[in-house]
């Protein structure tokens, strides 16, 4: 095993291939269906809304996607990205445990999304696209693009979560930097937008919101724009396992492999992009992983979540996608970690988690921050607000191996850093951190209203 503490993996042996985990998995998740008819949806029914080319890699049971050579070019500018080998916590947690963390925070935006933001962009221009609106929760996503609308000559228009347009105004100016605009959600620009600040004039915003004003925004285009998405849907979580990809090779130059895999879950894409490639090599015979989602306790769809078919936004616009959901007409609260803020989760984490391939745990705000300051002061990167429930996951592993006298491998997603979340971090130092509400009344309300479906 090696000594290193950092494990690079040469720019020449960088992975060309996505992985798709349809290949692998014992039975297919349950198909989205048609809102209207409520049978599953084809591909013209997403038309509308996505290039046919990410449309068809939603639905293809190909093992390896080929990653485009104009993509891969671009991902020239930060990947492969560093796997580290935690040291100095360990030692400091005191624990048997030998701990990795993946560090996706060296991306031009600083979070995991460029990985699949880039090649969203490249496959609306081949399309001929000239702009496309999405939703952005604590603006990682937004961020992300609007850098991958740059590169290749794509308007971009982002509706921003309310309560973090306010609490990270420097994710707006990074947009605007890369040329995109960026609007708080709700908003003026859309009927549903202006309908909820007419009922609530302090409503906060939520990514079900944003995600109805984008797709409204797109209806409203003619035909003209398209949406992109930065999580929950197959294609986006396929893009992300570059890093798994990576990974796996790194660990081997570490002479290791993980027994738990730990990921922050808001939509899904942080986690399924690391350990993805992993569970497939355990679906084809290898290795038995230990996999956990961390989501917060304010907005824990996976712990409290019914599994069942729901609507992606607020507004029921999309297609109905069975997941693990708090309802689609549920309000989280306003926590710092405005990128894990979604009612729903991703239909394959969800399936997974009914096929008892993963499990889930939900953090509160301060454990996490606190976890996350004990990693910057050991290991010296200040994770983002969302990359602390994967922090605090990990450790709690390592000091129940510690407990145990268990020498486990633990590798985590450290998605982003949080230069750009100071505030939480100052808000944490000073006691103001929101206690944690998880509104039981709210969402039995919400989950009243779901979608009828035989």
């Amino acid at each position: 095993m090696s000594d290193s503490i950092k494990y690079l993996l040469e720019e020449s042996k960088a992975p060309k291939f996505w992985y798709n985990i349809n290949a692998d998995l014992p039975k297919p998740p349950p198909p989205p269906l048609h809102p209207g008819t409520k049978q599953p949806a084809g591909p013209d029914d997403f038309a509308p809304l996505f290039p046919m080319s990410l449309i068809m890699q939603e639905v293809s049971v190909e093992r390896e996607i080929e990653i485009p050579e104009p993509v891969r070019e671009i991902y020239k500018q930060w990947r492969p990205s560093p796997l580290f080998r935690a040291k100095r916590l360990e030692k400091y947690l005191d624990t048997p445990a030998k701990i990795y963390y993946k560090y996706e925070g060296v991306s031009p935006t600083g979070s995991h999304k460029p990985n699949t933001a880039v090649p969203q962009a490249f496959y609306n221009k081949e399309e001929g696209v000239k702009k496309i609106f999405t939703e952005t929760g604590a603006g990682q996503w937004g961020s992300s693009l609007a850098f991958a609308g740059q590169m290749f000559g794509i308007e971009i228009e982002v509706f921003m979560v309310k309560i973090s347009f306010d609490q990270k105004p420097y994710r707006k100016f990074m947009m605007q930097s890369f040329g995109a605009k960026c609007n708080p959600s709700p908003s003026s620009a859309t009927d549903f937008g202006k309908k909820l600040i007419d009922e609530d004039q302090n409503n906060p915003g939520s990514l079900g919101i944003a995600i109805s004003e984008a797709i409204e925004a797109v209806v409203k285009s003619g035909g003209n724009a398209k949406y992109s998405l930065g999580s929950v849907l197959g294609h986006v979580l396929m893009h992300q396992t570059i890093n798994g990809n990576e990974a796996i090779l790194q660990m081997e130059q570490a002479g290791d492999y993980p027994d738990i895999i730990v990921g922050c879950t808001g939509g899904g894409s942080n986690l399924s992009g690391l350990m993805f490639p992993f569970l497939g090599q355990q679906l084809r015979g290898g290795k038995k992983i230990d996999i956990i989602g961390c989501e917060p306790l304010s907005c824990p769809s996976f712990t409290k979540g019914k599994y069942a078919y729901d609507h992606g936004d607020m507004a029921r616009m999309t297609p109905l996608i069975k997941m693990h959901t708090l309802g689609s007409s549920f309000l989280p609260p306003a926590n710092h970690s405005g990128g894990l803020r979604y009612h729903g989760m991703s239909y394959h984490l969800s399936h997974l988690l009914e096929l008892g391939l993963i499990r889930a745990k939900a953090y509160g705000q301060r454990e996490c921050f606190e976890a996350g300051v004990s990693f910057a002061k050991n290991e010296g990167i200040i994770p983002a607000p969302e990359a602390n429930h994967a922090v605090k996951g990990a450790i709690d592993a390592a000091l129940e191996c510690k407990a145990k006298g268990e020498s486990k491998t633990i590798l985590f997603n450290l998605c982003g850093h949080g230069h750009f979340d100071m505030q939480a971090y100052d808000d944490y130092f000073n006691n103001n951190l929101a206690e944690d509400v998880y509104n039981e009344k709210e969402v039995n309300k919400a989950l009243e209203s779901l979608p009828e479906v035989a």
